[in-house]
């Protein structure tokens, strides 16, 4: 199986590490509901992990959420709620809508708030070994004593200090703190503002940074080197590429990620669909009206790598594929196991060529419609086998 390795821009021969395949992949900040941006990410590497396991490998795949967060504690004060029972009503939320579309929830899905001690031991480790500083309550990544810093964003274009500082203040660098050496230096702990929560460290009481949680959580259930890392394409830089960083350097490894997958964003009415613009297809009002079925279909016959502008077309266009599977399964019944290997291997063939899964549905429907005018239990039997792969359910 090949892969495209965001890290060396080249399409990779995927070769695990050990007989268990590792994956991490970011998880959400539970302030907000689950849009279809979200789901196309999180159903990508759901339909690796099937994939992987069909062909006969054995994974563990961890998940974070980042349930302390400056998102997170500025929309719990404006509901009026605490900040932790925002982000518990927003995670069961998150789960259950992905249930819904026949999502397997990871092996671990691991909270921020439950990694602060080993958090710390990794912020410890590196200033230790002088890539960090303390600075009034405050821990930072010292970007200019890393003379590796900024290669993953490098390999998208990222060039020069300059524009990593662009983008990184755009996210909510705050390059105008005084506490830093840097403006691009970047915060592993963040020391108690008034009001917030907070826990005992050695440098005072405070909070993790965003990008810390994710090398610590890794590092802790996968090991210091992880054979498939992803996310969104949104979390090139700053995140992933900071978390290269405090891996690489605490551990002493390299590579952290042997291949760094990258999902592309989801665009309505031509924006980049987050919760910050509003401008959200959510997940819980889609299924009030399409199938699980049709709704993975959509994203999955879009490529993983690549953005697309959400049509309600595509849609009812997916439903009516749904259907065609549906009238699969009532025409092979349930004690019918037919092979058909032309379908089987030019199936493969598109998977293995760096998760193509428009190819894959695409071939299915087209066998789908072929097994019906021919009555062809045989190839039909082979669609509905395949089609879970895909994570269907026929």
């Amino acid at each position: 199986m090949k892969l495209f390795n965001t890290l060396t821009q080249s399409l990779q021969e995927f070769k695990p590490a050990n007989d268990t395949v590792t994956i991490y992949v970011c998880g959400v900040t539970p302030y907000d509901t689950t849009h279809l941006g979200h789901a196309f990410t999180y159903i990508t590497f759901d339909t690796l992990i099937r994939y992987l396991e069909y062909k006969g490998h054995s994974v563990k795949y961890v998940q974070n959420v980042t349930d302390i967060d400056d998102d997170v504690l500025r929309k719990s004060r404006e509901l009026g709620m605490k900040w932790d029972e925002l982000g518990n009503r927003e995670i069961e939320r998150f789960l259950g809508e992905m249930d819904s579309l026949n999502w397997r929830r990871p092996d671990v899905y691991a909270r921020a708030t439950d990694e602060i001690e080993r958090i710390i031991q990794v912020n410890q480790g590196l200033i230790e070994r002088g890539l960090a500083y303390v600075s009034e309550g405050c821990v930072f990544y010292e970007v200019k004593k890393d003379a590796e810093f900024g290669k993953l964003a490098q390999a998208v274009g990222l060039n020069d200090y300059q524009s990593m500082l662009t983008i990184a203040n755009e996210r909510g660098n705050f390059p105008d703190d005084k506490r830093k050496r840097d403006p691009l230096d970047f915060v592993l702990w963040q020391a108690q503002a008034p009001g917030e929560p907070a826990w005992e460290s050695p440098w005072g009481p405070g909070r993790p940074g965003w990008h810390i949680e994710c090398s610590s959580m890794s590092m802790h259930y996968l090991g210091q080197q992880v054979d498939i890392h992803g996310g969104g394409a949104d979390l090139v830089f700053p995140h992933h590429t900071c978390e290269i960083a405090q891996s690489e350097h605490y551990s002493g490894k390299a590579p952290f990620v042997r291949n760094w997958m990258h999902v592309g964003m989801v665009y309505q009415e031509g924006e980049k669909m987050s919760k910050s613009l509003g401008n959200l297809t959510l997940v819980r009002n889609l299924l009030k009206e399409y199938s699980a079925n049709a709704i993975r279909l959509v994203l999955q016959s879009h490529h993983y790598r690549y953005q697309w502008e959400c049509f309600p077309e595509e849609l009812k266009i997916a439903a009516e594929t749904d259907k065609l599977f549906t009238r699969v399964r009532e025409m092979v019944g349930p004690e019918e196991h037919g092979e058909d290997s032309m379908l089987h291997n030019r199936f493969i063939a598109a998977m293995e060529n760096d998760l193509n899964t428009p190819e894959a549905t695409l071939l299915l429907k087209h066998a789908a419609q072929q097994a019906l005018e021919e009555n062809n239990s045989n190839l039909g039997s082979e669609v509905l086998r395949l089609a879970k792969v895909l994570g269907l359910t026929v």
